[in-house]
Formats: C-alpha cells, structure tokens, sequence
C-alpha cells in the first residue's frame, strides 16, 4: 500500500520524491526530542508544484509537514508516521533586493544568516537574529515568530514580514501583505499565517522589510555579581535612552561558566554576564554611548569593567553557541522558551530555581532578558515524567506571573496541549475554526500548534526519540482552570540560482 501512495506521489509532482531510509532518518527529527518516519521527503520545484502536491495530499489524506532547516525546538517540524516533508531548503534564493524602499524578495529556503550576507552590500540588513541563525532559515523565522538578541530594539519576525504567498491546506494560492507601508483592509491575514507554524499553508516566497546597517555596531560584555536583581536591569535599560541598545541578553553562572570552558571568549570567565548591543554613527559616537551604559548600571552595583567587541556579530555567534555546548556538556534536557513582564522576572527566575531543587536537576538560565524573554534549560530526559512535571510547572507558572508559554520558539507538538490555558476555550475555537477554513482536510502539519479536536482525522503520530509519544499524557495534561497555576540540528546550505535583480 505505502508503495502504491510513493508511485501516486511521484506522478502527482515534477518534483523530486525520495524513499530513501538515511534520508528520511534526516527529516525524521528536528531540535526537539521528538522523532517521526516519514513515508517519503519531496522537493517541489514550484509552487505550482507545492499546490499539485497539496491537491494530491488532500485526495490520498496523507499529512503533509513543511521543513526549512529543521532546527526548531517544539517538534513543528517532525512528521508524524507516514507523512510526507515537503523540503524547501533548496529554495534558498534572494529574488531581488530593494534598497532604497528597504524590502527584499526571497525564497522560504534562505538561512538567515546567508540573507544577512547578501544583504550587506547594500547597506542595508534583516533584524530578527535568531539564535539559530547561521542554520535556521527565513520560512521557519516566519512560521514561528522567531526573534532574536536584536528584537529588544527591533521586535520579532513578525514586524519584518511585508508579504509572503502562501498554498492553504485546501490547495489554494493566497498572497497577503504587500509592498506599501501601511494598509487598513481588515483583520491582518499576512499576522495571522506568521507563526501559525506549517498549519494553515506552506510558504512559497516571503517579502521581507528591511533596514538600514548601524555605521558602527559593538558587543558589550558587563559582569554581573550575585544578588543584583535582573528585572532592575531590564527596566533600567528598557527606560534609559540615549545609550543606542539593540539587545540586552544575559547568560547566569553556570551557562557562562560552561561556554567558557568549550569556546575561546574574549571576557573572563567567571561570573553571569549580561550581553548588549550598541548601534552608533561612529566610533566616538559608540564609545559616548557605551561610557552612558556603564554609568547609568553603577547604581545597580555593576558597570564595571565592560568587555567591549568591535563587532557586535562576533558576539552573538559565540552566544548562540549555548545552546551547543549544553548539548556538549550536560547532553539531554528540555529547553524551555517563556516570558513574562520585566517587574516579574526575578520572581519567575526564583521559581524557576525552586522547579530545578524540587526535582533534584540541573538548571542553566539564557534569556533575553530585556524582554523578560527566559530560557531555563533543565537537565533531564526530555520523555520523561520529570520532563513533563517540569515542563507544567514552568510554563503556569510564566501564566501565573502575567506571562506566556511560548516568547519565540513557537507551540509545535510539546506544548499544544498547553495552549488552551493561554488563549482560553474561545481562542481554541477561534483557531481551529481558521484551522477548517485554510485546511480542511487537516493534511497539513497535524498535530502540531492546534488541540486535537475531538474526533479528529489527523493521521500519524510522532514519537520521541526513546520511542515516546510527544506531549502530555492524558493523565498528565494540565487543566485548562487558570487557579490552579503556581505563583540535532540540520543545516541548509546556500545556493544561489543567479544574481538577485537589486533596483537601481
């Protein structure tokens, strides 16, 4: 049967359709603990080629699961069994640049960085740095809302999408957005496919904002001693002007302690430290700002002694880096992505701390923190009952303080089953009701971002890599009552397929 389905697909598309075992191994996972055999992997060639497959999909009912580069973090990209992967890293192509009115065409495909790259002839360059940047691509970027160290100044993806088009669930061709500066047609249909997550259509081709490239850009490395309260300094910097602050990012002992003893950093090595960006005009303009920065910290009992990068890109690469060394040094664990107002931070990275004794774990903190944007990593088994515990405690209690489960990674399968407590029974039937209208025969990413409906005909299912279904167990799901709350990665690679046309 499964090799009839591989024949009906391979007449249905102009595309390349793969079987093979290594291969599908490759798509079967992403950054999450999570894994799925996929029946087949394809390449469409166009989107016409995306829509046949999509209209093919909808007649045999096989899932379909949208893939960039794979690094996200939830399981939105793993395919539950029997699925098919739609690879779009090949469609890695910038179009076309316009500088003057700050946009670019793309294809979904494009690793962030290599944009970044292409973008820097021009003066000109795309915001959103994920930590994942130097794999993650544009398309994923945009499926879940990803940000990044710059998004303290510049926001999410969300606020750098213009256009994109899109093939809906049902095979239709859709393009939202546009390319003037501002509209006012109603509910924001380009808003509400960005970070739906491969669930309501599959991007085709995005159209991205743009902005001009800071003359001068430093990194600035400041320790922070024991004691000093985080949320006093994301407020205060939050509120100081004058200092030209992109980012502000802060790293606790521990994961300091252990990027340090795996990379060479140029900054001692003991100690938490808080990570910032500044824009200037020029390099006395830099250093004006930075002497601001130091003397408006003194107060918090910390300034001192700043390590100060010449290049702002060098420091990000080595903080995006954790991620990394974690994996190196401590191996499996759940990575948790939660944010809450900045007059909550100290109290949530209390409670944080107080999950990690209760379960007897290791915890390491990065965070974005002039967003209160947090990422507590617990060293644990990830399919684990522990792993579920800590994962309900962490996110109600990001609930609890005002705040939410998911700042920038997105929902996929590990936290669908949590969502309900954030929008409430209304925004649960709100989503899966625009779930019906852009896919009706749910082919599309099952599983993933949306509650199953009861009664639902998603097929498949993804497993952890110990061979355990993602998500909460139906003993362990939590309640959708707001009182009960508590206070492998893979890479694209670039390819060009000519000149973008820039305009003159």
């Amino acid at each position: 049967m499964a090799s009839d389905t591989v024949v009906s697909l391979a007449r249905a598309i102009r595309g390349r359709v793969t079987t093979d075992p290594d291969a599908l191994e490759r798509v079967g996972h992403d950054g999450s603990h999570l894994a799925g055999r996929a029946l087949a992997s394809v390449a469409p060639r166009d989107a016409d080629d995306v829509a046949a497959l999509v209209r093919w999909a909808r007649r045999e009912r096989v899932p379909l699961v949208p893939r960039g580069a794979g690094t996200s973090l939830d399981g939105e990209s793993v395919p539950p069994d029997g699925a098919v992967v739609v690879d779009l890293s090949g469609w890695n192509s910038v179009l076309e640049v316009e500088p003057r009115e700050l946009w670019a065409r793309v294809e979904p495909g494009v690793v962030n960085l290599e944009l970044q790259h292409a973008l820097r002839a021009h003066r000109v360059f795309f915001p959103p740095n994920p930590g994942s940047w130097t794999q993650s691509t544009v398309g994923g970027n945009l499926a879940t809302n990803a940000s990044g160290p710059r998004s303290f100044r510049y926001g999410p993806t969300r606020h750098w999408i213009r256009a994109a088009e899109f093939v809906l669930g049902s095979g239709d061709r859709l393009r939202v957005g546009g390319r003037a500066a501002k509209r006012s047609t109603g509910p924001d249909l380009l808003q509400i496919l960005i970070s739906s997550e491969g669930t309501l259509g599959i991007a085709t081709e995005i159209t991205v904002r743009l902005a001009p490239l800071p003359e001068i850009r430093r990194g600035v490395v400041v320790p922070v001693p024991e004691g000093v309260s985080l949320g006093a300094i994301a407020s205060r910097l939050a509120s100081r002007p004058g200092t030209g602050l992109s980012a502000v990012e802060y790293l606790d002992r521990a994961c300091a302690r252990v990027l340090s003893e795996r990379r060479e950093v140029p900054w001692p090595a003991e100690g938490a430290l808080l990570m910032l960006e500044v824009e200037a005009d020029s390099p006395a303009g830099a250093q004006a700002q930075i002497e601001r920065l130091v003397h408006g910290l003194a107060p918090l009992g910390l300034g001192s002694s700043p390590t100060v990068l010449e290049d702002a890109d060098r420091l990000w690469t080595i903080r995006g880096e954790s991620s990394v060394v974690l994996d190196e040094r401590v191996g499996q664990r759940i990575r948790e992505d939660v944010a809450v107002p900045l007059g909550a931070v100290d109290a949530l990275a209390r409670e944080l701390e107080r999950i990690a004794r209760a379960e007897g774990v290791p915890m390491y903190l990065f965070a974005h923190l002039g967003e209160g944007s947090l990422h507590p990593n617990y060293v644990v088994d990830p399919a684990s009952g522990a792993a579920e515990r800590i994962r309900a405690a962490v996110l109600r209690a990001s609930l609890g303080f005002g705040g939410t489960i998911s700042a920038e990674h997105g929902i996929g399968r590990l936290k669908s089953g949590y969502l309900e407590e954030e929008v409430g029974e209304a925004g649960i039937r709100l989503l899966r009701a625009l779930k019906a209208a852009c896919d009706p025969d749910r082919i599309l990413n099952p599983g993933k971002l949306f509650p199953d409906a009861p009664g639902g005909r998603g097929r498949g299912s993804s497993r952890s890599l110990s061979g355990r279904r993602g998500g909460p167990t139906a003993k362990e799901r939590p309640s959708a009552d707001r009182g009960a709350r508590p206070g492998r990665r893979a890479s694209a690679r670039w390819r060009s397929r000519g000149t973008p046309r820039v305009r003159p």
